[in-house]
């Protein structure tokens, strides 16, 4: 089988500390993932390795059926979308949001090529489709948070990758604006032609049923990946935190809080 990601036994080490250790993750064709771990649990590591901007000290990593080393990476990351707060602040904020979704078939920060009718319609498209077509003619800084990051998704999605990556997207979103952020990428997710989603959080309640599987990361290592639901359990999620946690599900989602009075092992 080919896998669209495809590590084994990565290690990576910066002058003397360890920040990913011995990690092997296999992401099958038409599986959505979440990515849990707290911060510092080298998950920020693990997209530079799968995005080809760090290397490995030690293993393998192949993206699409390409191992690293046998292919030009900076052909590769054209297939992969990365959405990040680190790019919004990249941004020029006095472009239209129609304009910053555009550039995203140049990977440019700014608009310096003319977009063709083709490519205006299916930046009207793809906001429609997340719910931001009300922003054509808006300059981006004067959008609320979530629609920033409605914005950088379908900027994204504007050069057709097969791997998106959302990383941390509900970031300093109020509760209203998380949940409508994430009614967006649900129903993108279901779409038949979406790309493979990676969706990093460090939050299980924004673990959408539609992620079939989780890997859960801590301090470097793969603490357990699977199947969300099976993985998502107290026993599982109170080794996970080192910290006995109280888990309930609501349609499917499950939030954790800590239990009162509770010692750390």
């Amino acid at each position: 089988m080919q896998y669209v990601i495809d590590l084994q036994g990565i290690t990576w080490i910066r002058d003397t500390t360890t920040l990913l250790h011995n990690v092997s993750w296999q992401v099958k064709p038409k599986e959505h993932w979440a990515m849990l771990g707290l911060n510092g649990s080298g998950k920020t590591t693990l997209l530079n390795m799968i995005t080809g901007y760090l290397w490995p000290t030690s293993g393998e990593v192949s993206v699409l059926g390409h191992r690293f080393g046998e292919i030009d990476l900076r052909e590769l990351r054209r297939s992969i979308g990365w959405v990040s707060q680190s790019l919004q602040e990249k941004l020029h904020v006095n472009d239209y949001a129609q304009s910053i979704v555009a550039s995203g078939k140049y990977a440019s920060i700014g608009l310096y090529e003319q977009p063709s009718e083709a490519d205006w319609s299916r930046a009207h498209q793809l906001m429609q489709t997340l719910g931001c077509k009300h922003l054509w003619n808006r300059e981006f800084k004067t959008c609320s948070q979530g629609e920033k990051q409605k914005v950088l998704i379908a900027r994204a999605l504007m050069a057709n990758p097969r791997i998106l990556i959302l990383d941390e997207p509900c970031n300093g979103l109020d509760l209203l604006s998380r949940e409508k952020l994430l009614d967006s990428i649900n129903e993108l997710a279901q779409q038949e032609d979406a790309p493979t989603l990676i969706y990093v959080t460090h939050h299980t309640e924004e673990i959408l049923p539609v992620f079939s599987h989780t890997l859960l990361l801590r301090n470097g290592e793969v603490f357990q990946s699977g199947e969300t639901e099976q993985l998502l359990d107290e026993e599982t999620l109170s080794q996970f935190f080192d910290a006995p946690v109280a888990v309930e599900k609501h349609q499917k989602r499950v939030y954790v809080r800590a239990v009162a009075g509770a010692k750390h092992s």
